[in-house]
């Protein structure tokens, strides 16, 4: 079971190994032409994938000892555990690889950590713009902006809270490379009054700073996709539910770690 009373520190420790990753990332974004494979499940994978998660792996076994890693190159490689641990570490190196390749920038580090099936404590950080998400069940959250490749240090953080919903209408935020007609048609029936786009775990990350108020997301992903801005947004008031409102878990090995529907709510009435 996680002990949350040293949080602070996990938290600073994972910030500054995600920026690491992120810069052996950004060596490949900012290079010549990147080089894309198709893994099993046909989506891509590039060198930065696999660069980042060597080194996420590398730290978090100093920052969390002998705590269980699932990580999505090595998953792909070696396949998911038959059984969930208690308390494990979910990795995706580079969520949004097609934003990657796109160079658009919306590309994110994710780590998260599962405690009991759910995700208490994340790390989201996307390189290319120079942003970090941290946050806990004890301590909140926070964002700090800082130089791309740089650290941020103790001065650059800003609390986040998720905001009450418009009397106009929530705000929805949008996969930018994922839709469907299931989404399409929950988004008609809240009246939303206005909708962002994004890539990769950036949507819960806009719903926990209170620039957007709904994230439903009904296609699929893997669970190591979203136990960190899950994390993130749980720690700033949000939830993230199954469409039935019912509690939204971690540690699925009966599905190979899959996620079935879910919609991520900043606060709700």
């Amino acid at each position: 079971m996680h002990d949350p009373s040293d949080d602070a520190r996990l938290l600073d420790e994972l910030a500054i190994l995600c920026v690491e990753a992120g810069r052996a990332i950004l060596d490949v974004y900012e290079g010549p032409a990147i080089a894309a494979r198709a893994k099993d499940d046909r989506s891509p994978v590039t060198d930065a994938d696999e660069r980042a998660e060597a080194i996420l792996i590398s730290g978090l076994a100093r920052i969390f000892p002998y705590m269980p890693v699932i990580a999505e190159e090595s998953a792909s490689r070696d396949g998911v555990p038959t059984e969930a641990p208690e308390t494990f570490l979910l990795v995706d190196p580079l969520d949004g690889t097609r934003e990657f390749l796109a160079k658009n920038g919306e590309f994110t580090v994710n780590v998260g950590l599962v405690d009991q099936g759910r995700p208490v404590l994340g790390c989201v950080f996307a390189p290319a713009l120079g942003a970090i998400w941290i946050g806990s069940a004890a301590l909140g959250a926070k964002v700090a902006r800082c130089g791309v490749r740089e650290d941020p240090d103790a001065g650059a953080w800003t609390p986040i809270s998720v905001r009450s919903t418009p009397e106009s209408g929530p705000c929805a935020v949008a996969s930018r490379s994922h839709s469907d007609a299931t989404t399409e048609e929950f988004l008609a029936k809240l009246a939303v009054a206005d909708r962002r786009s994004a890539g990769s775990s950036l949507k819960f990350c806009l719903v926990a700073e209170g620039e957007a108020d709904v994230y439903p997301r009904f296609g699929p992903t893997m669970e190591w996709d979203t136990a960190a801005g899950h994390a993130v947004l749980a720690a700033a008031g949000g939830a993230v539910l199954n469409p039935d409102g019912s509690e939204f878990r971690y540690g699925k090995s009966e599905t190979g770690f899959k996620n079935g529907a879910f919609v991520a709510w900043g606060a709700r009435a």
